[in-house]
């Protein structure tokens, strides 16, 4: 009898922590779904660090890509963003097929490239002209359904200072701007 009083107080109290936590982000989803905000976000799960060093854009076989978690994680953004009244949406990929992978499993919306999101990691890119080409890009996206991009680590750490673990995304507010305002961390599972 206790034990089924202590279990049940445990799962009050998880309830409660989980409804205090989408409180807490109530505001963010708000943002995102009124074109306020956009949501970045770190590739699904690719084991590994970086890419080959034969690594040829368009070629997935020459690139660390995601695995069956991996491709798990990425379709558990439809029911989750669904959750939070977002069920379609215009997704923005780097052309890294870590990252197409991430945006067609979510299948939230039509998936086009972009390829300031690209990986700028190993000198692939160019870091601080491609943050400030996706802060002007982002910024001229026409008001419409919320907005998706998906991208890596370094992208996302560049823009906001924070470092996303696979399959997190950052709520961050409109207009960017080289110092952005992160109005929540988010990831399905959270």
């Amino acid at each position: 009898m206790a034990l089924r009083f202590v279990v049940s107080g445990i799962l009050t109290l998880v309830m409660s922590l989980s409804a205090l936590a989408a409180d807490r982000n109530a505001g963010a989803w708000k943002a995102l779904r009124e074109g306020d905000a956009v949501l970045m976000m770190r590739h699904a799960l690719a084991p590994g660090t970086g890419d080959p060093v034969s690594f040829k854009l368009g070629d997935c076989s020459t690139q660390r890509n995601l695995n069956d978690v991996g491709r798990q994680q990425a379709r558990a953004w439809k029911p989750f963003l669904a959750e939070r009244g977002i069920t379609d949406a215009r997704v923005f990929s780097s052309q890294w097929c870590r990252c197409m992978d991430t945006a067609m499993e979510m299948s939230v919306g039509e998936v086009s490239e972009w390829p300031s999101l690209n990986s700028f990691f190993q000198d692939r890119g160019n870091r601080s002209g491609q943050t400030l080409e996706l802060i002007a890009g982002v910024n001229a996206i026409p008001a419409g359904p919320p907005v998706i991009l998906v991208s890596h680590q370094v992208n996302t750490t560049a823009l906001t200072g924070i470092f996303p673990s696979s399959n997190e995304g950052v709520i961050i507010a409109l207009p960017l701007s080289g110092s952005p305002e992160v109005l929540a961390r988010v990831s399905p599972g959270r």
